[in-house]
């Protein structure tokens, strides 16, 4: 495979950013509090005041300086009605993506356009997501399927100080619901369109004045809607069983004392994404004429496992004026994927073959035979009422991976497994040192700040192991850290905040060492850094009726990491640009527009650039048309990308959702709508007319009976209702070959609660 190189010696390029915000920090309550300690209670037709923990504490989203969204109740609900898996969250909150080329598994996430197209399996992601304060750092576990959760925040921007390390576009943070000492629950099934079978649910038990237990659960199933007509390679596709639970026992002896325990499972078995080949038109983005969702011609096999399991333990201890936290996770996986990545059947050399013009065959195995991570956070925080509080704490990372690429010949009955194969190891060591100050100012300006140092070990080693011989190329790297921010809130009256921030965040060197011959070496992208400024205001309109949030930022990436195709093979390489680019703004609204109606409305806008003069990459193999410039290195074609957006970062994403309800006889009938827009993007680096996404919009429905004072929950629900079919993604080094959106869906579900 051709390195990537330069045309010249990179240029020294620095922006600064000058800014006299106004700063503010509004009096925080620790965590132990209850919401109420911070929420005004809610009149008739007023909204609820929404209370979340984006700076380690229990605060109004109104004073929290920073772009926040989130998703909770009726609306998490809804978008989860069809046992969709978390890329149900894509575009429903301004300036978040999340797609995955390994379907249920893997998913990536964006914010504000910043996010990793690397499909290698120990991929560092510029998105942190924490579930129940547990950073899940491999890819692995970030899909873990969403059930009996409290609620999600998705915090925009970098997160450097109080969350750390592989987080300089932002955060989604998960929090499950937790025991209480009540007994209560519920239970929720679903049964739609292709055999589709959900339960999910959850009981919760006080076993004394001390102890409660919280049990949760979820079983999602889909049957094969994909069929393969040819004798060759796995028959039916598109299926899975997808089972997953939680345990959660609360210890609280005393007034001062708790421990939360929490292990969870899941146990996923379906099929890896389809690679459909040739289903783009040439010189185009459309789909094939005669396109046909529900077949797929091949001679490969395809399937997929994943088993993870994990554990945490999180122990508070409230003390005069100060509270200790100490958080223990532990998590391991066990992962294979196997696909037939030329996405159709024989090749030009092997006859019969199609669809279309198949240049090889290409069916590979992914899988992690071994992976163990291990936390550890101490920390320690103010209590009091004082104007000034702070926070301060250590943290302390390992995760060891072990990953194996494997192929097979397609053309050979059975499909063997190639005696030659790839491995890669990865031992992974972090530790930091984190504070932040908030000090009120006055009544009005609350100012905050925070600061993080984070060193980095990484000792990876990559091998090829072939009939003819092998290689071992290790590689090791060490780095260092410091993370601010600045931030502050002016309040301008009791209904109307402004804040403004400016703070930087910091991703780990990543090593990468998918061989694919004896000659192939690994390939390291060095540490990208942020620095981002933005100013917002946050309102409680019509007599608190209705809110608004109101972001402009603007970020730099310097050396930011890139991953790039190979062109011809199935592999990627790792690289840094100078610097990237971003500005854009976003807006979050919500009303009750009547008695009976409700609505809400989210927008962003993210222009985004690759800035490096000199930076090449290699083009599709597949005879796609590529409208970069085009220049020739050693008699090798390669594209220029300087100038171009960052793949899979649309400009525009829009979302709206609008709730009806009205008592009907002794109960209540409600139809809720939700709709989703957003704008075309890159599927790479390099630009092309076929491996151009096209605008999606996407809307879904549910339209239900409550009754028994909201016991029961009888729905019909629909998902992708206009059913929308296209490429979102694509294999550039064969032929046009496209991955396609999830088609419609529909279905019934109960719930019930207790």
């Amino acid at each position: 495979m051709m390195a990537i190189r330069r045309f010249v010696p990179r240029s020294v390029m620095a922006l600064a950013i000058a800014a006299a915000f106004p700063s503010v920090w509004a009096q925080a309550v620790t965590e132990a509090q209850p919401a109420e300690a911070v929420a005004e209670k809610a009149g008739a037709g007023q909204l609820e005041t929404v209370i979340v923990t984006a700076q380690r504490r229990a605060e109004n989203i109104k004073d929290v300086p920073m772009s926040i969204a989130t998703v909770r109740g009726e609306k998490l609900d809804v978008l989860t009605s069809g046992g969709q898996d978390i890329r149900f969250l894509s575009g429903r909150t301004p300036s978040v993506s999340i797609e995955s080329d390994y379907g249920r598994t893997f998913p990536r996430f964006y914010i504000r356009g910043l996010g990793n197209t690397d499909f290698d399996l120990n991929a560092s992601q510029p998105v942190g997501l924490v579930m129940d304060d547990i950073v899940q750092e491999n890819p692995m576990l970030k899909g873990f399927p969403v059930f009996d959760v409290d609620q999600m925040e998705v915090l925009r921007g970098p997160q450097g100080t109080l969350f750390g390390r592989n987080s300089p576009a932002g955060v989604i943070k998960f929090d499950s619901a937790k025991p209480v000492f009540k007994q209560e629950g519920y239970l929720a099934a679903g049964f739609g369109k292709d055999r589709v079978r959900n339960v999910d649910g959850a009981y919760n038990i006080p076993v004394s004045d001390t102890v409660a237990i919280r049990f949760s659960g979820s079983s999602q199933h889909r049957g094969d809607r994909v069929h393969n007509e040819r004798a060759t390679g796995t028959r039916d596709f598109e299926g899975y069983k997808d089972n997953a639970a939680r345990l959660q026992v609360l210890v609280k002896p005393s007034a001062d004392f708790s421990a939360l325990f929490n292990v969870h499972g899941r146990d996923m078995d379906g099929t890896a994404t389809l690679f459909r080949a040739n289903i783009l038109k040439t010189g185009t983005n459309d789909l094939v004429d005669g396109f046909d969702y529900d077949s797929y011609p091949t001679d490969g096999v395809n399937e997929q496992h994943l088993k993870n399991k994990g554990g945490n333990m999180r122990l508070r201890w409230d003390l005069p004026g100060i509270t200790l936290h100490s958080i223990t996770g532990y998590e391991k996986l066990d992962f294979y994927s196997r696909a037939d990545v030329d996405g159709g059947y024989g090749a030009v050399y092997a006859p019969p073959y199609g669809p279309g013009f198949i240049p090889f065959t290409v069916e590979t195995a992914d899988l992690i035979p071994n992976h163990k991570q291990f936390s550890q956070e101490l920390r320690a925080e103010s209590n009091t009422k004082d104007r000034l509080q702070w926070i301060a704490g250590l943290f302390y990372f390992k995760e060891d991976i072990t990953i194996d690429s494997i192929a097979f010949n397609s053309l050979a009955p059975g499909n063997p497994q190639s005696p030659n194969y790839a491995t890669q190891t990865q031992n992974s060591k972090s530790w930091a040192a984190f504070g932040s100050v908030n000090y009120a100012v006055s009544d009005q300006l609350k100012l905050r700040a925070g600061l993080r140092y984070t060193n980095d070990k990484k000792d990876f080693a990559a091998q090829r192991i072939e009939t003819t011989g092998r290689t071992y190329l290790p590689l090791h790297d060490e780095s260092n850290n410091v993370s601010w921010d600045v931030s502050g809130t002016y309040v301008v009256d009791k209904d109307t905040n402004v804040f403004a921030r400016v703070a930087t965040g910091y991703r780990a060197p990543s090593m990468q060492g998918r061989l694919n011959d004896l000659t192939s070496l690994p390939s390291m992208a060095g540490a990208e850094k942020v620095l981002s400024g933005e100013i917002g205001v946050k309102q409680d309109l019509f007599d608190r009726r209705a809110r608004l949030s109101a972001t402009v930022f603007h970020y730099r990436v310097k050396d930011k990491q890139l991953t790039a195709g190979s062109g011809t093979i199935n592999m990627n390489q790792l690289l840094n640009a100078d610097k990237a680019t971003g500005q854009g703004v976003e807006l979050d609204v919500q009303a009750n527009l009547s008695q009976n109606w409700s609505a809400t409305f989210g927008s962003s806008y993210n222009d985004t650039e690759i800035k490096d003069a000199s930076l090449y990459v290699l083009p599709c193999g597949g005879g796609c048309t590529v409208t970069n410039p085009i220049s020739f290195v050693g008699g090798t074609r390669v594209a220029l990308i300087d100038g171009n957006p960052l793949p899979r970062a649309p400009k525009w994403q829009h979302n709206f959702t609008l709730k009806y309800s009205t008592p009907v006889a002794n109960g209540e009938f409600y139809a809720f709508t939700d709709w989703s827009y957003r704008s075309s993007y890159n599927f790479f680096l390099y630009e092309a007319k076929e491996y151009k996404a096209k605008d999606l919009l996407e809307g879904g429905l549910r339209a239900g009976y409550k009754w028994g004072d909201g016991k029961y929950d009888l729905a019909l629900y629909g998902r992708n209702i206009t059913d929308e079919v296209q490429s979102v993604g694509a294999i550039d080094f064969n032929n046009m070959t496209g991955i396609l959106n999830e088609p419609r869906t529909y279905g019934v579900q109960f719930r019930m609660n207790f």
